[in-house]
């Protein structure tokens, strides 16, 4: 037990960074608040439409940038200075936010709107994601950074958790405009903490066409099997697990007959467990050895509560099969972005961190149109059903035919551990202390 709080403790050792310590307060208060946001737009495009076509197309909308300007995207995280883009990428995501709230506000929106705001804000992700996960690595350094991943990912979850169901309870009792006033306002906490702080960014000078640079990591990736792998549990767990909440509005009214404060405890279970994982399950299965069994893990047991959610007509046991199902896909997302962040040469890493991102949330837009018009036609339990055998029978086919997966040894501490099988030596990486 002493051995097991040891380890959770020192998971949290990039915190004694102070500039990645400002830069995480600031991602508490605003993710809080676009999670909130993505909760209440869920609703207003349910409220609009009531169907499962919409949300998928909403979902979808949102999500094509990232496939169609991803390349690019990865390119310019390495050229640019990081901090810079986040700072002018949070400040147009505030007033996307502050415009739907208006429209909102005056009764004024229309599907049309949300579908126009929600591409806007794709573009602008398409940008930000990349630079704010390879600026992880910036201010803790490539010595903590799969433990700075997994603690930005635990603001994340614990966003996710806390901000659905503020969302829902103010939905409520105030209705659906406020929530989204609220996330505009908290971008200046993240745009604050941003101009406080220092990294330390190896920036890649070429003038060579982002293509052509988004075609070299691609070579990368093909002479690297287990950056492969990592792609395809990726896709798996955003295709077939994290797609399934988009059809939460739909469980809360035409499955579970309730309202806006029933989505919000869904996603807020969900969020919970997401939480949970990160906190006590991840730091420890960082030391297990076998990697391809943990990700396979990782996908069968969300697979399982997925399954039995979707016979479910009983709100605290929905809620629970949410909290179970997400313990497993944050194992799956922290492992890959850290393994590809360590395996990546340091200028090159964002362009690796966007493909990672193209193949997984990129192939969104076709996991929310298949995902909403499934659900359309098969019902939502129906769809969740159908996703959740599938991510059983995928994970489990990639571990027996995958060569080498079985034996991958990726977590590995120590000094006296050699190079990680199946990743090419990167040579000298920057130091741990990025702070200046």
């Amino acid at each position: 037990m002493r051995r097991v709080l040891s380890v959770l403790w020192e998971s949290f050792s990039p915190l004694r960074l102070r500039n990645l310590r400002i830069y995480l307060s600031g991602q508490v208060v605003s993710m809080i608040g676009t999670w909130m946001q993505a909760t209440a737009q869920s609703w207003v495009v349910w409220e609009l439409a009531h169907t499962t076509k919409a949300l998928g197309i909403v979902t979808m909308l949102g999500a094509l940038p990232l496939l169609v300007l991803g390349p690019f995207a990865g390119a310019w995280a390495d050229r640019l200075d990081r901090r810079r883009v986040l700072v002018v990428t949070q400040t147009v995501a505030m007033g996307l936010a502050f415009t739907l709230a208006v429209l909102v506000q005056t009764h004024a929106v229309q599907l049309w709107h949300v579908y126009i705001l929600a591409t806007l804000l794709g573009c602008v992700n398409t940008l930000d994601f990349p630079s704010q996960q390879a600026f992880i690595g910036d201010l803790s350094g490539m010595g903590e950074v799969r433990k700075a991943v997994v603690i930005n990912n635990m603001v994340g979850h614990s966003s996710r958790m806390l901000g659905p169901a503020l969302a829902g309870w103010i939905i409520a009792q105030a209705g659906v405009a406020p929530a989204f006033w609220l996330n505009g306002v908290s971008f200046i906490a993240v745009i604050g903490t941003l101009l406080a702080v220092r990294a330390n960014q190896v920036r890649k000078v070429s003038t060579t066409h982002p293509l052509n640079e988004f075609r070299e990591g691609i070579r990368f990736v093909m002479t690297q099997p287990r950056i492969q792998d990592l792609l395809i549990y990726t896709a798996m767990a955003t295709l077939l697990g994290i797609s399934n909440m988009q059809n939460m509005p739909a469980f809360a009214t035409d499955v579970l007959h309730k309202g806006p404060e029933v989505l919000g405890l869904l996603m807020g279970a969900s969020g919970a467990g997401a939480l949970t994982s990160s906190i006590l399950l991840i730091p420890l299965v960082q030391r297990v050895r076998l990697t391809g069994v943990v990700l396979t893990a990782g996908l069968v047991w969300p697979g399982f509560w997925f399954t039995v959610f979707s016979f479910s007509t009983y709100v605290p046991l929905s809620a629970v099969c949410l909290f179970f199902a997400s313990l497993g896909i944050p194992i799956i997302m922290t492992t890959a972005n850290g393994l590809i962040q360590s395996m990546a040469p340091p200028n090159m890493r964002a362009r690796l961190i966007s493909t990672w991102i193209m193949i997984s949330f990129g192939m969104q837009p076709v996991a929310a149109l298949l995902v909403g018009y499934g659900a359309h036609y098969l019902g939502a339990p129906g769809m969740v059903r159908i996703n959740g055998l599938t991510m059983i029978t995928g994970s489990v086919l990639m571990l027996l035919l995958r060569q080498g997966l079985r034996g991958w040894e990726a977590n590995i501490h120590g000094p006296h551990r050699g190079p990680v099988p199946g990743v090419a030596a990167q040579g000298p990486r920057p130091a741990s202390e990025p702070s200046r």
